[in-house]
């Protein structure tokens, strides 16, 4: 641990850390996990840090009572989509991660895809599912093989895979529960993310499953999900792969930390899936690995994740 790096934080802050965590979202639980390992990574660095849950109702008075920063640990929907960051801004409050519209735009799927499409970033074809959408017609345009997802969730909740027109459409049932519903051409191939942490892409993890695709149970309680790091590329081929990372943060408005998904097909092409802007924060998470891999303590992430955004790289400059 880098004691300087400690004291230079705590010269900065003007009040606690409040480590923001737990929600309303479907992915709770996740952040409860995520919180409480960045909670206890400041206390191990002697930084004044505690939990703040966003599902009492007192959560921003609690702020409002001294916070000198917040530490965003929490997943989908009213705290990863720019509503947790659009109270902090409105309080003053400096926090760690992207701004509102950063945000917004990058928990949405299918408006995400539309700006990479507009300014020719390479992603899956995909489509946006209604009620009375044409199921053969659609699955015909996404080479009857695609991947339906609900467009503002994380954590693979709600996806599924559909092989022809009565699997998409049982999909798109199944995931309008979520709200908005998209439809993406399946990529056979490797899948890759890509941690982004102060401006620089860290190195790539490959992930392999099993499964039919990398879902929640591969995610959060199959034993059998492989990381590869290192990620098996060249080095050509992984600079790449950080460098269209970089460019798809950076579109979005992204600062500070957050995670980049992406796919690449049989021919050696990368296709953009996502990009996460407050990714889990456990010890088996997949930022932190990388991290680990690129000579980083689990602390010392936690650490800088913070020092991003007291130095006005997080958020939407609100310090």
């Amino acid at each position: 641990m880098d004691k300087s790096l400690t004291e230079q934080l705590q010269q900065q802050l003007g009040g606690p850390v409040m480590v923001l965590l737990g929600g309303r979202s479907s992915e709770r639980e996740i952040s409860l996990q995520s919180g409480a390992a960045v909670l206890a990574a400041l206390q191990r660095a002697g930084v004044d840090a505690h939990a703040v849950d966003t599902a009492d109702s007192d959560w921003m008075a609690r702020l409002q009572g001294g916070c000198g920063c917040a530490f965003i640990a929490l997943h989908g929907m009213g705290g990863e989509d720019g509503t947790a960051q659009g109270a902090l801004e409105m309080l003053g409050i400096p926090y760690t991660g992207s701004g509102v519209l950063a945000s917004a735009l990058a928990i949405d799927k299918l408006r995400c895809k539309q700006l990479w499409q507009g300014i020719g970033l390479p992603t899956p074809a995909f489509a946006q599912l209604r009620a009375d959408s044409d199921w053969a017609l659609l699955n015909e345009q996404l080479g009857g093989n695609s991947i339906v997802k609900p467009s503002c969730e994380g954590s693979s909740i709600g996806m599924a895979r559909a092989a022809n027109a009565t699997e998409l459409e049982a999909a798109y049932r199944a995931a309008s529960a979520y709200g908005e519903v998209l439809a993406e051409e399946w990529i056979s191939g490797e899948e890759y993310t890509v941690a982004i942490l102060g401006g620089e892409a860290l190195p790539a993890i490959r992930l392999e499953t099993d499964s039919s695709f990398y879902d929640y149970e591969a995610k959060y309680l199959s034993n059998d999900t492989r990381y590869l790091l290192p990620c098996g590329l060249d080095e050509s081929a992984e600079a790449r792969l950080q460098d269209l990372a970089l460019q798809a943060f950076d579109s979005l408005g992204c600062r500070g930390w957050g995670r980049v998904d992406v796919m690449r097909d049989g021919h050696g092409e990368f296709f953009l899936l996502e990009v996460n802007t407050i990714p889990g924060m456990t010890d088996h998470s997949l930022v932190p690995m990388a991290a680990k891999h690129a000579g980083m303590s689990f602390d010392e992430l936690v650490l800088r994740i913070l020092r991003e955004a007291l130095a006005g790289t997080g958020g939407d400059g609100a310090g």
